[in-house]
C-alpha cells in the first residue's frame, strides 16, 4: 500500500511539473521602423516574471545598426541579460529607426560591454536542439529570412537533424505575424525579402497561426495608459514616446504574443488551409482541410483586446488572461 501510494505521489508531482512547466519561446523580431515589436517583447518578460514561458532567445532580423543592442538592453532591464541575441550576419547595416539608438545607449547591456551577437541559424539549432522535443513556440514578428535560414539549415554540432527535421522534432507551434486574409499584400510579407516569405511559409513541416494586419490594425495600444503607467526611465516607456509621443500604435506584433499563449480565445480561428505567397510577396488563402496553416478571425472587440496588451506591456499579469 505505501509502496503504492509513493508512486502516485511520484506521478502527481510529475504531472503537476509537466502542466506548471514554462512555455520556451524563441522571438524573432525586426525591432527597428515600428515599435510594436517592444511592446511584444515586454509582453514576454511578464509572462516571464509570471513564469508561464521562458524566453530561449531572440532572434533580430533587421537591417537597423542599433537593433541587436536594443534588444539586448531591454532583456537587460528586465534583469535577464543573459538571452542570447541572434543576427543575420553579412547584412549591410545602416541607422534609421526612431528609438533602437538611444535605448542601446541609454541603458545598460551586454553587447556595450563588448559581447557579440551570434549567428541567427547557428543559435536557432542550438536552442531547438537543447529543447524538449514538441515544446518551442517561435513567434515571429518580422519579416523571413532567419526563419527560411533556419529551415534550410544543414546538420551541425548542434543537431544531425537539417533544419526542417529539426523543426519537425522540436517546435510545437510557429505564430506567425505577417500576411492579410484571405488576401492582400502586408510589409513582414513583402519587404524586404519576399522570397523568403515565399520558401518559409510554404515548407514550414508544422502548424502556423498567422496573425493578418487586418487583426492588430484596429487593435490601439501605447498610449496615455502606458505614459501613465511607467515612467520615461523605462525603455518600454521611453521607445513608445521617441516613436509618436504616446499618440497611440497598432498592436500587430502583440497579437502574435496573445494567441500563442493565451488560455484564453481572443479570435476565432479560420479552418485549416494554406497560406499561398506569391513573388511580390503578396498572399492568398487556400482551403484544406489537411492543410497546417490558420488564421485569426475577428471575435471580440479590438478595444477590449487592447486592454488585454495594454497590461501585459506594463507588467501587470492575472492568471488565465
Amino acid at each position: 500500500m505505501i509502496h503504492r501510494l509513493k508512486i502516485l505521489f511520484i506521478l502527481s508531482f510529475a504531472i503537476s511539473i509537466q502542466l506548471n512547466a514554462q512555455v520556451p519561446i524563441i522571438l524573432d523580431a525586426d525591432l527597428d521602423s515600428d515599435v510594436d515589436d517592444v511592446g511584444a517583447l515586454a509582453m514576454l518578460h511578464t509572462l516571464e516574471d509570471n513564469h508561464r514561458i521562458k524566453i530561449l532567445g531572440v532572434v533580430v532580423t533587421s537591417d537597423d545598426l542599433d537593433a541587436p543592442a536594443c534588444a539586448a538592453a531591454i532583456n537587460t532591464y528586465y534583469g535577464k541579460p543573459d538571452i542570447p541575441i541572434g543576427i543575420e550576419n553579412g547584412v549591410a547595416l545602416r541607422s534609421f529607426s526612431k528609438y533602437t539608438k538611444t535605448l542601446a545607449n541609454t541603458f545598460p547591456h551586454p553587447l556595450k560591454e563588448g559581447r557579440q551577437p551570434e549567428d541567427a541559424t547557428q543559435l536557432y539549432r542550438r536552442l531547438l536542439a537543447n529543447s524538449p522535443d514538441n515544446s518551442v513556440i517561435i513567434i515571429s514578428i518580422g519579416h523571413l529570412t532567419n526563419v527560411r535560414n533556419l529551415l534550410e539549415s544543414k546538420p551541425d554540432d548542434a543537431s544531425p537533424l537539417d533544419g526542417k527535421e529539426l523543426i519537425k522534432k522540436k517546435v510545437k507551434l510557429w505564430s506567425c505575424m505577417g500576411g492579410q486574409f484571405p488576401k492582400g499584400k502586408e510589409a513582414n510579407f513583402y519587404r524586404p525579402d519576399p522570397q523568403s516569405t515565399q520558401v518559409s511559409v510554404k515548407n514550414w513541416p508544422g502548424e502556423v497561426i498567422f496573425s493578418g494586419w487586418e487583426i492588430g490594425n484596429d487593435i490601439i495600444t501605447g498610449a496615455d495608459f502606458l505614459k501613465n503607467a511607467l515612467s520615461t526611465e523605462h525603455p518600454v516607456s521611453l521607445a513608445y514616446k521617441l516613436f509618436n509621443g504616446y499618440s497611440g500604435r497598432q498592436s500587430w506584433d502583440q497579437t502574435s504574443i496573445l494567441v500563442a499563449l493565451s488560455e484564453k480565445k481572443y479570435w476565432n480561428l479560420s479552418s485549416k488551409g494554406n497560406v499561398i505567397v506569391n513573388k511580390d510577396g503578396s498572399n492568398t488563402w487556400q482551403e484544406d482541410p489537411n492543410g497546417l496553416h490558420q488564421y485569426l478571425i475577428e471575435s471580440l472587440p479590438p478595444s477590449e483586446i487592447a486592454k488585454i496588451i495594454d497590461a501585459l506591456m506594463i507588467g501587470i499579469y492575472r492568471p488565465g488572461f
